[in-house]
Parts: structure tokens; C-alpha cells; sequence
């Protein structure tokens, strides 16, 4: 499994007096996958919180469980690689993620009974803002949750 990432202070947040720290990681979409992404973005967080970035442990769950949900979807429906983007702004956790099925997810109703397909009901559940963009060569997906529980 391939992974390149990089952390960056996004100058554009710089220049307009605010702090955002930003890191990103591509993904062959391979065996392996959905653990680097969960490290990746615990790896994140713990290092906003080392530079007093605090997000809570609760936030940070919610944030691990969103990437692995994304992430699954991706390495199970999209065929070939996936980008995933981690913004830490003001008031939220940023994850963004690119894949190439174009086809937006589809979350179902409620079923107790239903063994899987659960993913996106807990995306939506846990995010204060869900969006979906269809991209030449696939899609671009934008959650925002809150860094306040």
C-alpha cells in the first residue's frame, strides 16, 4: 500500500489571521488501506493538539469513525486511488475525500436489521455539514465536525 502526506499551515488562513493547520495522504485504495487512513488522521489530530489545537477525544472519535467510513466506501466502490485532505479550522475538523466512482453515496433509512451499509447514516449522524461533488475522474466529499462536541 502506497501513502505520501503532508502537513502544511495553509497560508491563505495565515494571512487572514487565522490559525489552520492542513495535512493530506493518497491512498492505492489496497489491503491496508482504511488502518493508514485511521493513523494518519489520529497522527493528525495529536499533533494539533501539540500545537494547541485542542480537539477533544470525543471529536476525535467521531473524526476517526467518519475517515474509516469514507475511506471503506471508497477502497470498496471507487477502483484505483483515493486523496484525503484533514483542515483543522476555527470551529471544525475538515476531512475531505477524493475517489474515483462518480456516483454519490446513497445513505439508507434506518434498519436494525440490515447487516452493514450503515456507513453514511453514522457519517451524517456524527458531521454538521455533509457535501458531495462530482469531479472530473470521480468525486469530492466535505465534512465538517464541530471541534466542540
Amino acid at each position: 500500500m502506497s501513502q505520501v502526506s503532508t502537513v502544511a499551515v495553509r497560508a491563505d488562513a495565515a494571512q487572514a489571521g487565522r490559525s489552520s493547520r492542513s495535512a493530506g495522504a493518497a491512498y492505492d485504495g489496497g489491503p491496508g488501506t482504511v488502518g493508514a487512513a485511521r493513523r494518519f488522521t489520529t497522527s493528525f489530530l495529536a499533533g494539533a493538539d501539540g500545537e494547541g489545537c485542542l480537539v477533544s477525544p470525543r471529536v476525535a472519535d467521531d473524526v476517526c469513525l467518519i475517515v474509516s467510513e469514507l475511506v471503506t466506501n471508497a477502497a470498496k466502490y471507487a477502483p484505483g486511488p483515493c486523496l484525503l485532505d484533514l483542515e483543522l479550522t476555527e470551529d471544525a475538523v475538515r476531512v475531505t475525500l477524493w475517489d474515483t466512482e462518480p456516483v454519490a453515496p446513497v445513505p439508507r433509512g434506518a434498519d436494525a436489521h440490515r447487516i452493514g451499509q450503515h456507513g453514511m447514516e453514522i457519517v451524517l449522524a456524527l458531521c454538521r455539514r455533509f457535501e458531495v461533488e462530482r469531479q472530473s475522474g470521480g468525486k469530492r466529499i466535505q465534512v465538517d465536525v464541530p471541534r466542540q462536541p
